[in-house]
């Protein structure tokens, strides 16, 4: 199971932490994963590396955590953006996907 927690700072995406598999199957045919994955990936890179915000990032494995170092209006929209499109998969794969709204 994947399970997304996503980081609330005063009702504002500030960061997301995603841990596990899917096990909707196989390594490398995991459609879920994949689809979770890719997106976290993109988010990260786009806020550190095209838009230049700091943030603390680490990632291994089935894992991967998320926290912006600094307010950004843009960088909220990107973090917003992955937690509705998990939310959406998290609709479609109810067995394989959990998510959780964390308020620091």
């Amino acid at each position: 199971m994947i399970k997304a927690d996503f980081i609330l700072n005063e009702g504002v995406f500030s960061g997301f932490e995603i841990s596990g598999h899917s096990g909707y199957d196989d390594y490398g045919k995991d459609i879920v994963c994949a689809a979770v994955s890719s997106a976290a990936y993109m988010t990260a890179n786009s806020v550190t590396d095209v838009l230049k915000i700091n943030a603390d990032v680490s990632a291994e494995d089935g894992y991967m955590k998320f926290v912006l170092l600094e307010n950004d209006e843009t960088a909220e929209k990107f973090i917003k953006g992955l937690y509705i499109h998990i939310k959406n998969l998290a609709e479609q794969y109810p067995d394989f996907i959990t998510i959780t709204l964390t308020e620091v």
